[in-house]
């Protein structure tokens, strides 16, 4: 669906907007991505059902299209994925394969899990991914022609990219930065090297974005195509998720409050800018926590 896009309801540093991607079906812009690579995919390769690598958000968006076709699901999930996501996934009648990280980021890495004989459609790097996701970037100019900025959570790159691509050929001034925590923030340490390295990596409440590398096979585009990358911390990140649900009355999961913290810390400058929040989906009890006040 065409999600709104509405100003963010706290007096800070610019002119902030929201653009409500949460607000999708299934609670996440994944719905756009997987629907495009299924779309442009032959039917006699969908006969055999398809399968991703995901923490939640791109499993349910996978799941939701397979269920809508009548086409087998399969998701491989890391054994660190929210229970909330998994549920989802299976409400909506996907298999779910649980692997250790290390197991399910070699998934991500070589495009492929032994014993599923499905069509397998990458989480990040597939370019029908990429394009389904820039159509968050068409509605952004389309509804805010004046964006300066566009402030994404970045975990493998392919919404920001999909987006900053998007802009490039509408508007090449608007400036379109990814957002990481500072607990795993591979895009800046790779920028500030030069090439792709690997990080630190400290699970936190923001499951959706963030890791201990990121994809080689990202980094020509989003290194091209980025202005660059904003850390915030998994405190800023709570008390702009407070925020949200506050002033917005809209509930954001920590990857969707991310590109807010980094509206709210002044790294993006003034002018107008348009946070993406990418999706809503948390636990019911990290979010009571993180409203009275813990992270």
């Amino acid at each position: 669906m065409r999600t709104p896009l509405v100003r963010f309801g706290v007096d800070g540093p610019a002119k902030i907007w929201l653009k409500l991607e949460n607000l999708q079906p299934i609670g996440s812009f994944k719905l756009r991505g997987s629907g495009n690579a299924i779309a442009t995919t032959p039917k006699e390769a969908l006969a055999r059902g398809v399968y991703t690598a995901s923490a939640g958000n791109m499993a349910q968006g996978l799941a939701w299209h397979a269920r809508r076709l009548g086409i087998p699901c399969t998701v491989v999930v890391p054994d660190n994925a929210p229970q909330t996501k998994i549920a989802a996934v299976e409400r909506l009648g996907a298999s779910v394969v649980r692997l250790p990280f290390a197991d399910w980021w070699r998934v991500i890495e070589t495009h492929h899990h032994p014993g599923i004989d499905a069509m397998f459609i990458h989480p990040v790097s597939d370019p029908a991914v990429i394009a389904g996701n820039a159509t968050v970037g068409l509605e952004i100019f389309e509804d805010l022609p004046e964006v300066d900025t566009i402030l994404v959570g970045y975990g493998g790159g392919a919404l920001s990219s999909g987006i900053a691509a998007a802009l490039r050929a509408l508007k090449p001034g608007t400036k379109v930065y990814a957002c990481e925590v500072s607990t795993a923030a591979p895009f800046a340490a790779s920028l500030a090297a030069g090439h792709p390295v690997a990080v630190d990596y400290v699970p936190s409440f923001i499951d959706g974005i963030g890791g201990r590398t990121m994809l080689e096979e990202m980094w020509p585009l989003a290194s091209k195509l980025l202005a660059g990358s904003i850390v915030v911390t998994p405190s800023e990140t709570a008390a702009a998720l407070r925020l949200v649900v506050e002033r917005n009355h809209v509930v954001a999961e920590g990857a969707g409050a991310v590109p807010v913290a980094a509206a709210l810390s002044g790294k993006a400058g003034a002018g107008t800018i348009a946070c993406v929040v990418s999706g809503g989906n948390i636990d019911a009890a990290k979010l009571a926590a993180i409203l009275t006040g813990e992270v």
